[in-house]
């Protein structure tokens, strides 16, 4: 009898085998979130306001997204709803009574409460919404009728090399076969009441790399 070769379709590589009670837990590595900066301080924002304005991580983890918006915001609040020893704020951002309003709430929101996390961000936040996903998020029936069909992003930004996410650390090692995206709300700016815009992020890792993204995060809180 012939062995069977491995599943490689590119539907089956981009699936989590996750318990449907896990954390979630794939930190961002921080290059990717500079990479969305970037691009909205070329298109959307102005630099010299930014000291000024207040960014939400609601899904913080170990701060490997909060510690780049610091380099760009006057501040930052971070939060999740596990204690990752990072020194961050421990709530329930989802199910919790609802924040104070932020300026712009980024995060990369576990995928199965993607949607909800969206809608809450939207309704507490001031000027945009961001949040990193899976390309293929931007698939289903079910979701197009309950979130894209009512209120599309204003943006999405396709990375053009793959964001490598490994669970419960950052490596600069390692491959993947997902695909993400930025999926970036206005509030009350680019393209509103529009279709969303589609723009590709250019390869830009090794550019925006630091000293220091892979540590270890310990203590670390803003």
């Amino acid at each position: 009898m012939r062995a069977r070769s491995p599943n490689t379709s590119s539907a089956v590589m981009q699936q989590r085998k996750e318990a449907r009670d896990a954390l979630d837990d794939f930190p961002t590595p921080p290059w990717a979130t500079r990479a969305l900066c970037e691009w909205l301080l070329a298109n959307a924002l102005d630099h010299n306001a930014l000291g000024g304005m207040v960014a939400r991580d609601p899904c913080a983890n170990r701060g490997y997204m909060v510690a780049p918006l610091a380099e760009y915001f006057g501040k930052v609040e971070a939060s999740d709803v596990h204690d990752y020893g990072a020194g961050f704020l421990v709530e329930d951002y989802l199910f919790g009574p609802p924040p104070h309003p932020a300026d712009i709430t980024f995060m990369n929101p576990p995928f199965r409460l993607a949607e909800q996390f969206i809608l809450r961000a939207r309704s507490t936040s001031r000027q945009g919404v961001a949040a990193l996903v899976r390309s293929a998020f931007l698939e289903g029936i079910g979701r197009h009728e309950r979130l894209f069909s009512k209120d599309p992003p204003s943006v999405i930004l396709q990375f053009t090399e793959r964001v490598v996410m490994h669970k419960g650390c950052v490596t600069e090692k390692g491959s993947s076969a997902t695909a993400y995206s930025w999926l970036y709300w206005d509030q009350d700016g680019i393209g509103k009441g529009n279709p969303p815009e589609f723009h590709w992020l250019p390869q830009c890792r090794k550019r925006l790399e630091r000293q220091g993204d892979y540590d270890v995060r310990g203590a670390h809180a803003d």
